[in-house]
C-alpha cells in the first residue's frame, strides 16, 4: 500500500532538502535520477522486472538506499507515472474546433502508453495528484473550452474520452507482445488449413463479415483502424452533449 502523505511529498518534492530526508544517500544521486532509471528499466522490461534490488544493482547502490529516496515500489511508481505526465506533449489547439482538440489529447495519451506502456497498470480511479497529473488535467479540460459544458460534464466527458484511449492502448500492447511471438502471416498459415475443414453454413453472417473484413483489413484485428473507428464514435457520442 502506497504511503499517502510520503508519496505527495516526494511528488511535489517537498522534503528531498531536508537532512533527515538525505541520510544514507548516494553523493550526486537524486530523486530524478532514481526515477529516469526505473522508468529506463520498465520501459525496457516492463513494470514486473522494476524491483528494488534490480535498480539498485543498475545504480550501484545497496537497495536500503534507494529506500531513502521512496519508501517503495508503489511510491516510485506514483513518481515515475507523474514525471511521464510531466513529460508529455502538449499541443497548442487554441482556436482549433472542438473535435481537433479532443483528438490531439486522445493521440498524445495514446502516445504516452506507447512510450510507457507500464503506464497502463496505474489506476484511474487513484491518481498520482502530482505536478505532472495536474498539469495533464489542467491541459486535458481546456480541450473542451467553449463546448458548452459544465464542470462536472467536462471532467465525465474527459473521463470518457480516456477510457476509450486506455483501453485501446491496452489492445495496442496486447497485440505487439502476441505479434512478438509469432506474426500474422504466421498464424493465418497455421490456422487456414484447419479452418477449410469447418463446416460455417450454421453462421452464415458470421462467415460472410468475417470474410470481407479479414479481406479488407488484411488482418484479423488492425489496432490503428479499431483505434480510428472507435475515437470517430467517441467524438460522435460526446457531439450530441456538445452540441444540444
Amino acid at each position: 500500500m502506497t504511503d499517502l502523505a510520503r508519496s505527495l511529498a516526494l511528488l511535489w518534492r517537498r522534503d528531498v532538502g531536508q537532512p533527515a530526508a538525505r541520510r544514507g544517500r548516494k553523493p550526486g544521486l537524486t530523486v530524478d535520477a532514481v526515477v529516469d532509471a526505473a522508468t529506463a528499466l520498465a520501459d525496457a522490461e516492463g513494470v514486473d522486472a522494476l524491483t528494488m534490488r534490480r535498480l539498485a544493482q543498475q545504480l550501484g547502490v545497496v537497495p536500503m538506499t534507494l529506500y531513502t529516496y521512496a519508501p517503495g515500489k508503489a511510491e516510485l511508481f506514483d513518481l515515475m507515472l507523474d514525471k511521464a505526465y510531466l513529460a508529455m506533449e502538449r499541443t497548442d489547439t487554441t482556436g482549433r474546433p472542438w473535435r481537433e482538440r479532443l483528438t490531439a489529447v486522445a493521440a498524445e495519451n495514446r502516445a504516452l502508453f506507447a512510450r510507457h506502456p507500464w503506464a497502463l497498470a496505474a489506476p484511474m480511479a487513484r491518481p498520482t495528484l502530482g505536478p505532472g497529473q495536474m498539469a495533464k488535467y489542467e491541459h486535458e479540460l481546456r480541450a473542451f473550452d467553449d463546448c458548452g459544458l459544465g464542470d462536472v460534464e467536462r471532467d465525465e466527458a474527459l473521463t470518457f474520452l480516456l477510457g476509450f484511449v486506455h483501453a485501446a492502448a491496452r489492445s495496442d500492447a496486447e497485440t505487439r507482445a502476441i505479434r512478438a511471438e509469432q506474426s500474422d502471416e504466421q498464424w493465418w498459415g497455421q490456422v487456414a488449413p484447419l479452418l477449410s475443414e469447418i463446416d460455417y453454413s450454421p453462421y452464415p453472417v458470421a462467415a460472410r463479415v468475417g470474410a470481407v473484413a479479414g479481406e479488407a483489413l488484411q488482418a484479423a484485428y488492425r489496432p490503428d483502424r479499431a483505434y480510428e473507428f472507435g475515437l470517430a464514435r467517441v467524438l460522435d457520442g460526446l457531439g450530441v452533449l456538445i452540441e444540444r
